[in-house]
């Protein structure tokens, strides 16, 4: 018998054809090279600047200021009872950690076209490696935010009462439901991208305008007043639950519903299915179309 057909090969590479084809086992085999990349993009991110990883820091401590001086102060539309200062800083980190998911991967296929024809990896750690990137700064962030609320809490009661409640026990819950629609959100925008190269220059914009559809830079008490119908719809809004339980546990303004928040875990959990279905599609011949 031919020795060649006794051979035991270690790895077989296939062309895969269903519509689910995400290998999880493989996925987690390949957990290292996720931690790789999130040290090589943070290398790169800072590489050649002054400040370097203080601009995780800076940048929201400025947008911050910007939304209370802006939105607090002039047009009146923070929560009242609480710092505007805190309530912007807390609406300001997680969306920008959303947002942050969904540009981080939004260009995964374009951007790393030339690594991914010349090497074999799963295609999903560059993404879930992305988001990763994103919940560390988050983490940074909210070091910060903490720093801000231990002074409020004992020097700033003229501004306004914070406390916390046991719904703080649920923001990693929340964190995850944010992390997997951002991820989901991210890798269909980045599926779509190599055909619709528009897409990419759009979802920055996009991003935004979701921003001011939620109560990010304003207290949904003030905007929805007394109508019903525009509460329920700023709440079909699946990123408006999240806030929501986000300020509410660590400032105790505004008012949580269980509900609605199921409501924005099964959005997010359809979203990364939709998102994975296409990703597995679109990875089998986008080197062929970037």
């Amino acid at each position: 018998m031919d020795n060649t057909s006794q051979q035991q090969w270690t790895t077989i590479i296939k062309p895969r054809t269903g519509w689910f084809d995400i290998d999880l086992k493989e996925l987690w085999q390949y957990r290292d090279l996720v931690v790789m990349f999130v040290k090589r993009s943070f290398a790169t991110l800072y590489k050649q600047t002054i400040l370097g990883p203080a601009w995780i820091l800076i940048n929201p401590l400025l947008t911050t200021v910007i939304f209370t001086v802006v939105f607090g102060g002039i047009a009146g539309l923070a929560e009242s009872g609480v710092p505007s200062f805190l309530f912007y800083m807390a609406g300001n980190a997680i969306w920008s950690f959303f947002a942050s998911c969904i540009t981080g991967t939004a260009n995964t296929f374009v951007t790393n076209a030339g690594l991914f024809g010349k090497v074999y990896f799963p295609r999903l750690t560059m993404p879930i490696s992305q988001v990763l990137i994103s919940l560390v700064n988050l983490v940074i962030q909210m070091v910060m935010f903490f720093v801000f609320w231990v002074w409020f809490y004992f020097f700033g009661q003229a501004y306004g009462a914070v406390q916390m409640n046991l719904w703080v026990l649920a923001l990693p819950a929340v964190l995850l439901l944010v992390m997997v629609m951002g991820l989901g959100v991210g890798i269909i925008v980045s599926s779509l991208t190599t055909k619709y190269r528009d897409l990419a220059i759009v979802v920055s914009f996009g991003v935004q305008l979701w921003m001011y559809a939620t109560p990010v830079v304003y207290s949904m008490s003030e905007i929805a007043g007394n109508s019903p119908r525009l509460l329920v719809l700023m709440r079909l809004n699946p990123m408006t639950e999240p806030v929501q339980v986000f300020r509410y546990a660590l400032l105790g303004c505004g008012e949580v519903s269980p509900a609605w928040l199921l409501y924005s875990a099964a959005v997010a959990l359809v979203t990364l299915v939709a998102g994975v279905v296409l990703f597995s599609r679109v990875e089998k011949t986008f080197m062929d179309t970037v």
